[in-house]
């Protein structure tokens, strides 16, 4: 590696014609420079991962994808606190959620270690003398294209299942976060892992992640990001009929009924619409309140709200730290203005445009009062720390109302009856539903959308199967 961050192609340090530079989004100041790559890199990870496929033993070896796995879990988990520091530096999150994200991505890499060696397979005699068998096998070479929003754990997420199935990779990873990019890459590199196993390039742009899309040489796409690129890649993969596990947007409905306990209800939804200041798929976004507790509500959300600490994510009094960049400052705070039209303001954030953080891209968190749900803030994803505050009646109208957007990613339900939390968890339209808690996810679980949020499962047993083939076999006994 040089002081240029680099792409990782076959097991060597590749570069490119093109840089950039990765820029702190908490004072704009540079955090490195990078190769940006596109269709080139792309075409030679390609190139690489079908080879490792297609002449080496990694498809067969089991025991050694988890011990692979097993090092390159090893290797994050010695170098934590480093990748979490560097992943609030140029992402901008708080540093407490670089650190849980780096943990979350260690421990999908161990289930992942452990999942190479499953023997998944049947067999049965099904009738005298002949047999019936079914093994797993790895699909070919998966193209993993990661979102900047959680670099780290959503490449673990994929990469994990990907690798312990047999699959060879190329891994698209965005320029936002450029240097943290380059230092999984490093750390992969350390382990015994084979030449061609795993490639991983940076792109600003989208001609290698369209490439990985369009090959036929690239068997399955593991996507993260918006529902409209989602669109995008499953019609070009439609081409090659290619195997696809989308997890796309979100506009998770926390639901509140009027038995709730308020106290942990207002810290948990304060938490799930400023995690990764709001950036964030499962982001809380639609706080739905029954009408008896509406004005309570309201009143501890405003002052929440308006109390929040916005700052540096390494400055351990931060709440929240900034957006991306300034150009997502604009897009959100336009996004305000114009609900202006159809909403009532309960808190108005927005830019902070003075003081010491005025060169950054923080927003104040805000909050609209609606009455309908076919408006624009509630019908899109925001992907800022905005929440609209939509009152229901009773049991039917909160469950109308939850399920009133194209979206069905997650979805969080409080109440003390545990009984109306698994009856309205079973009629929302989600592929996650909490009962008085958020954002709680385990690797032996599945995790995916509903609707217009995806297709396919990550994390479980369909996490892995997602990069599986199932093969029959039949003999006749003589």
């Amino acid at each position: 590696m040089t002081d240029i961050a680099q792409h990782w192609i076959n097991g060597e340090w590749i570069t490119s014609t093109a840089t950039g530079t990765s820029l702190n989004p908490a004072d704009g100041g540079e955090v490195g420079t990078f190769y940006d790559g596109g269709r080139d890199e792309a075409q030679s990870a390609i190139a690489a991962a079908r080879t490792a496929f297609d002449t080496t033993t990694w498809a067969r070896d089991r025991v050694g994808r988890s011990r692979i796995l097993s090092e390159i879990a090893q290797r994050l988990e010695a170098r934590a606190h480093e990748l979490a520091t560097r992943l609030t530096q140029e992402n901008g999150k708080r540093y407490i959620e670089s650190a849980v994200e780096v943990a979350t991505a260690v421990g999908a890499l161990r289930h992942g270690a452990a999942q190479a060696l499953l023997d998944a397979g049947a067999a049965a005699e099904v009738a005298p003398g002949m047999y019936f068998s079914t093994l797993p096998e790895p699909i070919g070479v998966a193209g993993i294209i990661v979102p900047w929003n959680a670099p780290v754990a959503l490449l673990a997420r994929s990469l994990a299942p990907a690798l312990a199935a047999g699959c060879t990779t190329v891994v698209k990873l965005p320029a936002q976060t450029a240097i943290t990019n380059a230092m999984i890459a490093t750390l992969i590199s350390e382990t015994s892992i084979p030449a061609g196993v795993v490639n991983v390039f940076t792109e600003s742009g989208s001609d290698g992640g369209v490439l990985l899309v369009d090959s036929p040489d690239v068997d399955v796409i593991s996507y993260t990001g918006s529902t409209t690129t989602g669109r995008i890649i499953a019609a070009r993969a439609a081409l090659t009929l290619k195997r696809l596990t989308l997890e796309l947007g979100g506009k998770t409905p926390m639901v509140v009924f009027d038995d709730a306990d308020l106290d942990m209800a207002v810290s948990i939804l304060i938490v799930a619409l400023t995690t990764f200041s709001g950036q964030f798929c499962m982001t809380g976004s639609r706080i739905l309140v029954q009408k008896g507790i509406a004005d309570e509500l309201r009143e501890r959300l405003r002052q929440a709200l308006s109390d929040l600490d916005v700052g540096p994510g390494d400055d351990p009094n931060s709440q929240m730290g900034p957006l991306i960049d300034r150009a997502s400052v604009q897009r959100v705070d336009t996004l305000v203005d114009e609900a202006a039209a159809y909403a009532k303001t309960v808190v108005r954030g927005g830019p902070v445009t003075d003081g010491p953080l005025a060169a950054g891209a923080f927003y104040r968190p805000s909050l609209l009062e609606v009455e309908r749900t076919d408006v624009p803030l509630v019908q899109q994803e925001v992907f800022g720390p905005v929440a609209t505050f939509e009152i229901f009646d009773d049991e039917n109208d909160a469950v109308h109302k939850a399920n009133a957007t194209e979206f069905g990613l997650a979805a969080a339900v409080f109440t003390k009856d545990l009984s109306r939390g698994r009856r309205i968890s079973r009629l929302i339209k989600a592929g996650t539903v909490w009962t008085n808690v958020w954002g709680v996810v385990n690797d032996r679980f599945e995790e995916g959308g509903f609707k217009q949020s995806g297709i396919g499962r990550l994390r479980g047993d369909l996490g892995l199967a997602a990069f599986q083939e199932i093969k029959t076999y039949v003999q006749i006994a003589n």
